[in-house]
This record gives C-alpha cells, sequence and structure tokens, in this order.
C-alpha cells in the first residue's frame, strides 16, 4: 500500500522546491532502500510534464572503493556523471541509509581522499545552481537505520520526518513554505547590514565577520525540510573558540565534542572527544578545509530534537551552525574546499549572539521579529 504522505512529499519537491516546467529533464539520485520515495518522485515528474530518470545506487558499493580500491580510483569522477551534471536541468537528492556509520572502521585518509573526489561534481551543482541553469534539493527518506540514530521508533520517525515537511496531515505544504519564505527573508535582510556576529555559548566565544555578504533564506528550495538563514564569513577574519556538544556525523563517520580554536580565519587547534583521527584527516583535506565557508541561524523551531541526522539538526530552532570548508559563491564567499562540513552549536539553554555589538539572540531566539522591510 503506498504512503499517502510520500506521494504528497513527491508533489511537493517536483511543483514547488524544484519548480519543474514541462519538458525539462529531471535526474532522481537515490538509494535502493529508498525506492518507495523515487517512484512518488517520477509520477510527479510525470504529472508535471517532465522527462524523469532515475540513478539508483547501491550503498555497498562506496564502502567496497574505500577499503579495496586504489589512489587513482579513488580519485575518479565519472565523465558520464560530469556530462550528466551539465545537461539535466533539475535533480533531485534522496538521502537515505541503511547502515549510518558504515565508513566507522575505514581508513580516515582513503575515505577523505573519496570525498575530495565527489565534491568536484557537488561544486560543478552549485556553479549552475549559482547560475540559474539547474534546480536541485535533496530530502531524506526516513529508514530504520535513521530512527535508530534519533532514538525513535519507525513509526514515530516518520511522523517526525513527514511533519517536519508538512506532508504529514491535510493542510497546504506549498503555503506553509511560502510563508516561511516571507517570514525569513525578512530576517536575511537584517542580518545583511550586520558587519560583525559574535557567539557566546558554553566554552564557546567566536567572532565572525560577515561584512558585505549576502544572506539567504533557506525556505524548502535546496533542502526539505528546511528553516534557517545563513551566509558565507570572510575567511580571514573568524577569531576564538567554539564547542560542539552535538555529534557530528560525516559520511557515515562520527566525531563527538568538537573544540575548535580560530585565529586569522583558521583553525590552529582542534580536539574531540572522539573520532579526532578523522577531525585531523578532513581539517587536513586542502588549504580552505580549516576556514569557515557557511555560518547560519537554525529557526525551524518544529524541529526541536537531535536526530543525528545534520538536514534536521542544522535546522533545529534556537541552534547555530557553521561549515568548516567550501563557501557560497553567491552570496560572496570565495573560500574553495573540497569539504563542507556543518557543524550545529546548541544555543538554546544559555547562548547569546550579538550584532555589532548589540545582544540580538538570548537563549535560541531572536529578541525582536524581523522588520517588514529593510532598505538596501
Amino acid at each position: 500500500m503506498n504512503d499517502p504522505r510520500l506521494a504528497r512529499l513527491g508533489e511537493l519537491i517536483v511543483g514547488y522546491s524544484i519548480g519543474l516546467k514541462p519538458d525539462q529533464i529531471i535526474r532522481i539520485d537515490s538509494p535502493s532502500v529508498a525506492t518507495p520515495l523515487a517512484e512518488e518522485l517520477y509520477r510527479a515528474g510525470l504529472r508535471a510534464g517532465g522527462y524523469p530518470y532515475a540513478n539508483v545506487e547501491l550503498e555497498s558499493l562506496q564502502e567496497i572503493l574505500v577499503a579495496e580500491g586504489s589512489g587513482d580510483q579513488l580519485d575518479f569522477v565519472s565523465p558520464v556523471a560530469e556530462t550528466e551534471v551539465d545537461r539535466v536541468d533539475a535533480i533531485v537528492t534522496i538521502w537515505a541509509e541503511r547502515n549510518t556509520r558504515a565508513f566507522t572502521g575505514a581508513d580516515p585518509a582513503r575515505h577523505q581522499r573519496l570525498i575530495a573526489a565527489s565534491r568536484q561534481l557537488t561544486n560543478r551543482r552549485w556553479e549552475r545552481i549559482s547560475a540559474g541553469e539547474l534546480s536541485w534539493t535533496g530530502v531524506l527518506f526516513p529508514t530504520a537505520a535513521h530512527a535508530q540514530d534519533a532514538g525513535m521508533s519507525l513509526d514515530d520517525y516518520e511522523r517526525f520526518v513527514y511533519r517536519a515537511c508538512h506532508v504529514e496531515g491535510d493542510g497546504d505544504p506549498v503555503a506553509h513554505w511560502q510563508a516561511t519564505q516571507e517570514e525569513l527573508t525578512r530576517r536575511a535582510g537584517q542580518l545583511a547590514r550586520t558587519h560583525e556576529l559574535r557567539i557566546v555559548g558554553p566554552d564557546t566565544d567566536l567572532r565572525i565577520v560577515v561584512d558585505g555578504r549576502r544572506w539567504e533564506a533557506a525556505d524548502g528550495r535546496y533542502n526539505m525540510p528546511d528553516g534557517e538563514v545563513y551566509s558565507s564569513p570572510v575567511e580571514t577574519e573568524t577569531e576564538g573558540e567554539i564547542r560542539f556538544t552535538f555529534p557530528a556525523l560525516f559520511q557515515g563517520r562520527e566525531v563527538e565534542d568538537i573544540r575548535l580554536r580560530f585565529e586569522g580565519g583558521s583553525v590552529v587547534r582542534s580536539e574531540a572527544r572522539r573520532g579526532g583521527e578523522f577531525l585531523d584527516a578532513l581539517l587536513s583535506m586542502d588549504d580552505g578545509s580549516r576556514r569557515l565557508g557557511e555560518v547560519a541561524f537554525g529557526l525551524n523551531y518544529e524541529i526541536d530534537r537531535f536526530t543525528n541526522n545534520t538536514l534536521f539538526d542544522e535546522k533545529i530552532g534556537g541552534t547555530m551552525h557553521v561549515a568548516l570548508g567550501s563557501a557560497f559563491k553567491e552570496l560572496g564567499g570565495v573560500n574553495d574546499s573540497a569539504l563542507h562540513w556543518d557543524l550545529v552549536c546548541d544555543l538554546r539553554a544559555e547562548g547569546e549572539v550579538y550584532a555589532d555589538a548589540e545582544l540580538v539572540w538570548r537563549a535560541g531566539r531572536f529578541l525582536e521579529p524581523a522588520p517588514a522591510a529593510v532598505e538596501s
């Protein structure tokens, strides 16, 4: 029996997030475990008059490559995949895993090398997105492994995911995300006038310069669910310390209790309670991996718990996150890296944020609503 929530989610992504037009080509990237959602996206693509096709991946193949491949094979990027990124009009990426810890025992250096190679396609995709040539959305299909990470039953986790996307009930999900877009756009406009942010919390006192950088409202176009405002900091100006008490999961590996010290925009000291070797490997990936490519406020207060999945955790209302590595060129960022790793800082209990020395956020909330209009 088909799940009606999946059908609603497929329609929401194709019609709202992607905005697929007749005769456009849409590729659906899906692991085999997410076939039910891939099928609904395919149906929605057909109904929209597009030309959908699916790229179904076997989750075990990358594990085999990291374990058994040569250096050249780890670096290899398929020319077919490169061509497809340049030819399609839209891509939907479904994230779903049977085993979210598949790479726990993998060699960190070899795993880092594969990540660096795969980032080439990601960077090209973002170049086309920035040029208005490609639409892309990432969405999660809930599995038992994700539910286990979140400490929930599969039924409860499915309800959590579909509520966050606003396809659980009979309401209008498009209307919800359009209203979210309006609210977040006002907040992004306000932050665009800021020169410097100072983030203060437990073991955290970090200064981030955002002068001249544009802020973006994350309103369900690139991720579903969504709910944040983000920018790319000035790469050479980050100073101070920050602690991430939430575990950080990246490419099937977990690092716990990360602490970073920045000087002159770069990480000069790092430590973790667990997974430090992998942390060091990622920080050493290239010249840009020690600098910040993103700073963001999590503003989706319907996501109110940590689930060990960055798609949701970076949007938790009352948190902030920064990303090590690649910046958003369309927002004014210039940092280049094969890495883009989101790290979430929980500020809901004791956190404060100052904008140009003025307190604007306390205990996970802005102190004032965003203005209805901001002069450009």
